[in-house]
């Protein structure tokens, strides 16, 4: 059985007979967890079993799990910093904020691989321009070259901790206003003024980045579909112009900002046919009924491919990892970097 473009939810912390049927799907490639999955580590462990045990190859399982607010599982897991302490570490000394994100990047994807999670969403590599709130402190810096620097010291020590890195959210959320959970943002700029949001994730491209998760955001001076919808940004800009070959993630189908498309079914359809890969539909498992049944076409191959390279690579078990010297000075640099004072820039 192959890996389907759909990425789904499950209702708690075991699944029932109905996710069991939804993740036999052939159209179904990934389970996304969230905070409701979670009751204890041996309990979130016995689930990833599981959701891995349903069929082979294995789902991907994924979550987002950033650090900051966005951070599914923080019991018995570290609770990591926001990006935005970690850009404010770069500012007061560029190595040692270098390294804080390598630190970040290797025990968010250690602990989560030593579970056996495959994927967690981040870094998130948008510009902190002060006017999104959904953004906000997700942000490492307002300067495209530190956080180009700070998402690819992140990826390197996901990549270190057997976990690729998704960077997101393409090509860019910082600069608008409106949360594309509830509503479509709109970003007037031409693509003449996007070369700051593109820096980053050209740099990460140029060392190996491996999935890309595509914004609901409308640039109409660019195109007339927002960005997740659009040919014309994923396959012309991101993969032409920017040489992507990874895996692109559409985000939440489910999201407001997605309406502009239809229903989740035409939803799906349309960001298939924009050249999207794996397309989360989260929190509606109506929607997803209906997506299976009314979604047709053969998986496409080279997604295939693309997909099969996220599954993590091996990591010890969470006794072990706590053992090592890595895990223990990863720790004090998080605790460190949140007893420091907040840095105040002036304008």
């Amino acid at each position: 059985m192959t890996l389907g473009p759909l990425m789904v939810d499950v209702a708690g912390c075991e699944l029932t007979a109905e996710d069991r049927c939804v993740l036999s799907h052939p159209l179904v490639g990934a389970v996304i967890l969230f905070t409701r999955n979670f009751d204890s580590y041996p309990q979130l462990e016995a689930l990833v079993r599981e959701i891995r045990a349903v069929r082979v190859p294995s789902l991907l399982v994924t979550v987002d799990h950033e650090g900051g607010r966005v951070q599914r599982f923080r019991q018995e897991f570290t609770v990591l910093p926001a990006q935005r302490a970690i850009g404010h570490a770069y500012d007061l000394n560029p190595e040692a904020g270098r390294r804080l994100a390598w630190q970040c990047g290797w025990l968010l994807a250690a602990e989560l691989r030593s579970i056996g999670i495959d994927l967690s969403f981040a870094p998130c590599i948008d510009l902190d321009y002060g006017v999104s709130e959904v953004i906000g402190d997700r942000a490492y810096h307002r300067d495209p070259e530190v956080v180009s620097r700070l998402a690819v010291a992140c990826m390197q020590g996901m990549r270190t901790a057997g976990m690729a890195a998704t960077a997101k959210h393409f090509p860019g959320h910082g600069a608008v206003v409106a949360d594309s959970h509830k509503a479509l943002p709109i970003d007037r700029r031409p693509l003449t003024e996007l070369t700051d949001e593109l820096l980053p994730y050209r740099r990460m491209i140029a060392n190996g980045l491996t999935s890309v998760m595509v914004a609901h955001v409308l640039f109409p001076e660019v195109d007339e579909a927002p960005a997740g919808f659009s040919a014309r940004w994923i396959q012309q800009e991101l993969r032409w112009g920017l040489g992507f070959t990874g895996a692109v993630f559409s985000d939440d189908l489910s999201m407001g900002g997605a309406a502009f498309a239809g229903t989740v079914p035409e939803r799906a359809r349309r960001a298939i046919g924009a050249g999207c890969d794996l397309l989360p539909i989260c929190n509606d498992r109506p929607a997803v009924l209906a997506t299976l049944t009314e979604l047709e076409g053969a998986a496409d191959p080279l997604s295939q491919v693309r997909l099969v390279r996220l599954h993590g690579r091996p990591m010890p078990a969470r006794e072990q990892l706590r053992k090592t010297a890595q895990w223990a000075e990863c720790q004090r640099a998080i605790d460190h970097c949140r007893d420091a004072p907040s840095l105040q820039l002036n304008a």
